[in-house]
């Protein structure tokens, strides 16, 4: 566990009162400064032709609808520094994460686990090296490893020019709803089955297999004359409107537009994916296509509309700022041998043929994963961030169903709890113990075993109960 802590000199150079003295105010609450911040975004696009992530066949991106960017607001508070950082990508690998962090704590001073970097889930970004879909798209291998090796670099400058940026701020808060543009994906068929994405207006699906996460809480900084600093939006659902072959950052690049017709250009828009592994766009009432620009515009402007409409109940948020991060090790089911031959033959034989056998793929995909661990467990990072007694910012690892995220949320001792998934890291698909013996998608997707998910909200509470106590 790390965590930014009093420094107390060697105890045998200090008198016995002042050594209780020390002690005393160790103990008392951390004293309420003056809150800085400053926001920045520096633009990720990749070049032309690097494929687009977020399926199991090549899709080679041909132009640019919208740039892609790293965008970060960094907090300051008695010395005491963190940065949030949301890119707009597939997910984030743990070594350019690593990378990145060693980066920014060299040109910022915050330190490593103080900084949350996390991905949108952006279908129209760029495919990120070090995965079994990346590898099967050899065609443009050389492009998308030059693309992650610069990545740091320019994820370490949006955090160094937010922290430049830095200047007095106030920070307000508010919880919106949105329950019309989410929905869970799994579903009760009349077979027996749990399907996933079982298409619109099918007759088979009796109801959905799992709730939403309909909060859309949000984070207002600005200055002490009101001038809009940067707004932090969280919302749980998958980015997989745009599909197609142009690059774009989804609904976040109409939340941005939108917000800044308003709040003006100057003013940095961060959006972070909540827990949304088994949330989606899709309503299956609506017999209406939900697919392209359109549709994510629709979204973000939907979104920035929640968002201005509770404006006027911002609250504004004071208190220490704290961090902390502990490592979690998941566990890994087991592969043989013979499964892996198998797996290795099913993507060299169906690479051309994805959608007509997508789940065997999906499944040969995993085994192959699997196998290159030789039985290592994942160590993953649970990391949380808090201001005061009332906000709380999560990371954790991966593609995270939506009831993780509610069970975390409700055992939060914080009045508004914000989740950001595919963070500092990624393993794929995170289910609840309840999904894995329901099937399908999601769940033969991952890597990690039952139990893990609870496993890592288990920690995120406890870290959090531990910085609440410290904010008194």
């Amino acid at each position: 566990m790390k965590a930014q802590l009093l420094q107390i000199p060697s105890m045998n150079r200090l008198s016995p009162i002042l050594i209780a003295a020390l002690l005393c105010a160790s103990t008392l609450a951390i004293p309420a400064g003056e809150l800085n911040v400053g926001a920045a975004r520096v633009n990720i696009t990749p070049p032309l032709g690097v494929p687009l992530a977020g399926y199991y066949h090549e899709r080679g991106s041909d132009s640019v609808h919208d740039d892609l960017y790293a965008h970060a607001i960094v907090m300051e508070k008695d010395g005491v520094k963190a940065a949030l950082i949301s890119l707009d990508l597939i997910t984030t690998r743990r070594t350019f994460v690593e990378q990145a962090r060693e980066f920014i704590a060299a040109a910022t001073a915050i330190p490593a686990d103080h900084v949350m970097i996390s991905a949108t889930h952006a279908h129209t970004g760029p495919i990120l090296p070090e995965s079994t879909e990346s590898r099967s798209q050899q065609r443009s291998q050389k492009g998308a490893q030059q693309y992650v090796a610069e990545l740091p670099q320019r994820i370490a400058q949006a955090v160094k020019e937010a922290d430049r940026a830095l200047s007095p701020a106030r920070a307000s808060a508010a919880i919106g709803r949105e329950e019309t543009i989410a929905f869970n994906r799994r579903f009760h068929m009349t077979d027996g089955s749990v399907g996933w994405n079982p298409g619109k207006l099918n007759p088979n699906i009796i109801k959905p297999a799992g709730p939403i996460d309909s909060e859309l809480p949000f984070v207002h900084f600005a200055s002490p004359d009101d001038t809009p600093i940067a707004t932090y939006v969280n919302y749980a659902v998958h980015l997989d409107n745009v599909g197609g072959l142009q690059i774009s950052a989804d609904l976040p690049f109409s939340l941005s537009q939108t917000l800044a017709s308003v709040l003006g250009s100057e003013a940095v828009t961060v959006y972070v994916t909540g827990a949304a592994g088994d949330i989606n766009h899709v309503n299956v009432n609506w017999s209406q296509a939900q697919k392209g620009h359109q549709n994510a515009a629709r979204m973000g402007v939907i979104l920035a509309g929640e968002v201005l409409r509770r404006w006027p109940v911002l609250k504004e948020v004071q208190g220490p700022l704290l961090a902390r991060s502990e490592t979690v090790s998941l566990s890994i089911p087991p592969v043989s041998p013979e499964e892996v031959v198998e797996a290795e033959k099913i993507i060299q034989t169906t690479k051309d043929d994805t959608r007509a056998n997508f789940m065997r793929l999906v499944q040969a995909h995993k085994i192959v994963d699997l196998a290159a661990r030789e039985g290592k467990p994942f160590e993953v990072e649970v990391q949380v961030i808090t201001l005061g007694k009332d906000l709380a910012w999560v990371a954790l690892p991966g593609e995270i169903f939506v009831q993780l995220g509610l069970d975390l949320k409700m055992d939060s001792p914080f009045d508004q709890t914000m989740i950001a998934e595919l963070a500092n890291g990624s393993i794929g698909y995170i289910p609840n113990v309840r999904a894995y013996p329901q099937g399908n998608y999601e769940v033969v997707s991952a890597r990690c075993s039952p139990g893990s998910g609870e496993k890592l909200v288990e920690t995120a509470i406890r870290l959090l109960k531990e910085n609440h106590g410290r904010a008194q």
